[in-house]
């Protein structure tokens, strides 16, 4: 079997190994493909595997030689699991990969909010520690989050870990989700969305993005929300109105926000929360960290492997 990584890097920019995909067949792996070299690169390929680079319904109909299309995440949006359905492609994902990783990193942008570590960090190493007539000093309000609600949209695994975390620290949690859990009981007060918006001194996202959940934070919503509010996503970026966000942080509104994704990534030099004060943005990394990736490999593996072996598992185009 032939099988093609077109954008390898981001998933192992050289700490990983490709062996477990070598040992399946001929292995041709790119760092990085331009849409103009897609259909070369794939050429006689029957599995393809990528991250974000898309495969369209043109792309499919150019190479009929493909069988299978593994996608290094889990998001699938960047694949027309239509056409590859019709074309009798099975297309798998990553599930589960990366939940403590990413409930940490939505802790880690709150506790940056709460505290500013960076900027004070910066600060003492410029000399102003030093050079202070008192004993310390801080730029920003500094926030205790024991006593404080969180409330989290979305309350699948990386929501419960987050509100795990939340509540290690003292905080109440609230969660907003169509399918409550008794796991989830346990960790949190299941709530509707509006008592949610009303209550929460902090808000995290970590819902999926569908057509009800685009947009799900906008000026409407934020007019629901506590004054000072802080907002956390990093789930999808789509579920924020980032013009709406921009204003409501510029008013005092939303007091910050921790942000790992935004509507278009990479992001846009245009894009208004960079303008926008308070406003933690970081390049969709929660992901990231070796042992979340050496997971993510180690399952994108077994997806082909068993997809080989006439086991079909991870499939999202059934």
């Amino acid at each position: 079997m032939e099988i093609v990584v077109l954008d390898g890097y981001t998933e192992n920019p050289g700490d990983l190994s490709w062996e477990g995909f070598e040992k399946l067949g001929e292995l041709k792996v790119y760092d990085r493909t331009p849409m103009d070299k897609v259909i070369e690169r794939i050429g006689n390929a029957e599995a393809v595997i990528v991250n974000k680079a898309p495969i369209t319904k043109e792309i499919i109909s150019a190479c009929p030689s493909i069988r299978y299309i593994g996608v290094l995440a889990t998001g699938y949006n960047v694949i027309d699991v239509n056409a590859a359905k019709e074309n009798g492609i099975v297309v798998t994902n990553i599930p589960s990969y990366g939940t403590w990783a990413v409930g940490q990193f939505a802790i880690a942008l709150l506790l940056e909010i709460c505290h500013h570590v960076a900027h004070h960090d910066q600060a003492v190493h410029e000399g102003r520690w030093s050079t202070n007539p008192d004993w310390c000093f801080w730029d920003y309000p500094l926030i205790e989050l024991a006593g404080k609600t969180m409330g989290i949209i979305g309350f699948g695994r990386i929501g419960q870990v987050t509100g795990k975390i939340a509540k290690a620290m003292g905080m109440h949690i609230l969660a907003y989700d169509k399918h409550q859990t008794e796991e989830g009981k346990e960790i949190a007060e299941y709530t509707d969305l509006d008592n949610l918006l009303s209550r929460a001194d902090v808000i995290s996202l970590h819902c999926p993005l569908f057509p009800d959940t685009e947009g799900l934070i906008n000026r409407e919503t934020i007019s629901k929300m506590k004054d000072g509010v802080i907002i956390l996503n990093n789930s999808r970026g789509p579920l924020i109105v980032e013009e709406d966000l921009a204003e409501a942080l510029s008013s005092g509104k939303v007091y910050g926000a921790g942000l790992d994704v935004v509507k278009t990534e990479p992001i846009l030099p245009d894009n208004p929360l960079l303008k926008a004060p308070n406003c933690l943005i970081t390049p969709h990394i929660s992901w990231a960290p070796k042992e979340s990736r050496s997971r993510l490999m180690d399952i994108a593996v077994n997806n082909l492997k068993a997809f080989i072996e006439g086991r079909l598992v991870n499939v999202v185009n059934n």
